[in-house]
């Protein structure tokens, strides 16, 4: 029983120390999570939201210090029935999410390792067997070093894990595991590649022949069958690749400008999830941020989920002269978790990502910038016997002094080369030649 339990006390120890300090790395993001489950459409329990990042951070400095307690022996019969109560209530929460199809991921490992909800909850049921082994063989854990020098390593762990979690929350999670940390490139994270695993599909097609159904398996293709279509079932048999990015975007009132903005370069972006809730003190340093990022070649917009009044209101009370574009809130708070924070983008690769509070740290060297493209009212050239010219020239001209007239619409490749030559934005191209008097 003492070698069980030496075992049982290690492995328990280890994975709690080490999933706590993975979510310890981004309380934030576990706060986003217990949101989640507070949400009415999981738990239903929506008063608890407003104290989610609170109960995020004691949960996880909890979690490491009852594995450190374990591990050294400190008050084990605390730390034994702690891990306990503690584990019961991560076993109904993963069992809860699997059961009812209602979270997707439940975060035990924050994302350095996505579990799927029955992975979770297996793993606790895992953990809640050794545990009860603990209890069992409580008389069987003794603390590893004399009792003061116990005492000051539980207290260490206990004052280590808060400054660690303080620490992160006034700059940027130290290990950054998600699909934008620096050095990725957004438009790549976007897409699957071709070799992917390709999700199964089977397809149940039900069919009327002779006046009985018939159901004809496929995977995919409508089936040749003399009937009666009635109905179709789909069962995913495996799913596919799905791209680390999918709900990125840059969007103005009416347009997606993704593609576009992903192509700039030397880009700096405002990230704020909630124009609302940004941060008096970050929201102060972006009228100097954005003075010196146009003042040494760089192109500056904002990011946010919030609408139109928001953004003028923040705009007119920080006297910021940069625009805002749409993306979702949930995409945001992935991107960067400070509100507001910053990104610098080269063609979509991030090269730099700051919490508000590290603004000043931003490296913006002097670049090269791209002239900005003319802004053209009609968005045709025309050129009349070579001379550039306007819709109304055109239109007071008769036809029986036109000789030719040429319009391009759809060539792209022409468009592209007037628009570089011009440093113009035509989409059209309408070229007419008079007649010789």
């Amino acid at each position: 029983m003492k070698t069980l339990v030496t075992i049982c006390r290690g492995l328990v120890g280890g994975l709690f120390i080490f999933s706590g300090l993975i979510k310890l790395n981004d309380p934030l993001g576990v706060s986003y999570k217990l949101q989640e489950y507070f949400s009415p459409d999981v738990l239903n329990m929506p008063s608890f939201e407003p104290y989610a990042l609170i109960i995020a951070i004691l949960m996880v400095v909890l979690e490491v210090v009852l594995g450190v307690f374990l591990l050294i022996g400190y008050k084990r019969k605390f730390t034994v029935w702690s891990l306990f109560v503690l584990i019961v209530f991560f076993t109904f929460l993963t069992f809860y999410a699997w059961y009812f199809d209602k979270v997707k991921d439940c975060g035990c490992f924050g994302d350095f390792l996505k579990l799927k909800p029955f992975q979770s909850f297996v793993k606790d049921l895992v953990l809640l067997v050794l545990i009860v082994i603990l209890l069992f063989g409580i008389k069987h854990i003794k603390p590893v070093f004399s009792k003061f020098v116990t005492t000051i390593i539980a207290l260490v762990g206990f004052l280590g894990s808060l400054w660690f979690g303080y620490h992160v929350l006034m700059h940027l999670p130290t290990w950054d595991f998600r699909a934008y940390q620096i050095g990725k490139n957004i438009q790549e994270g976007m897409s699957v590649p071709e070799d992917a695993v390709k999700p199964i599909v089977e397809y149940s097609w039900k069919f009327n022949v002779g006046g009985e159904d018939k159901v004809v398996i496929t995977n995919g293709p409508y089936p040749s069958i003399e009937g009666d279509f009635v109905s179709v079932d789909t069962k995913v048999i495996q799913e596919g690749a799905q791209p680390a990015i999918y709900d990125f975007s840059i969007e103005s009132e009416s347009e997606d400008l993704t593609a576009q903005f992903l192509e700039e370069e030397n880009l700096i972006i405002v990230i704020s999830y909630s124009l609302e809730k940004i941060e008096q003190g970050g929201a102060m340093k972006l009228k100097a941020l954005s003075e010196e990022a146009i003042k040494n070649g760089y192109k500056i917009i904002g990011l946010t989920a919030s609408g139109e009044e928001a953004k003028q209101r923040i705009k007119d009370t920080y006297n910021i002269d940069f625009d805002f574009y749409l993306c979702d809130e949930k995409a945001l708070k992935t991107v960067v978790r400070s509100n507001p924070g910053v990104l610098e983008l080269d063609k979509g690769t991030i090269k730099q990502k700051v919490h508000w509070n590290d603004i000043d740290a931003l490296d913006l060297p002097k670049v090269e910038r791209k002239p900005e493209p003319k802004v053209v009212e009609d968005s045709t050239l025309y050129l009349i016997d070579g001379k550039v010219a306007a819709k109304a020239d055109l239109d007071t001209l008769d036809k029986e002094d036109i000789e030719e007239m040429y319009v391009l619409k759809d060539n792209q490749d022409v468009l592209d080369s007037i628009n570089q030559v011009n440093n113009s934005n035509y989409t059209g191209f309408v070229k007419v030649i008079l007649k010789k008097e």
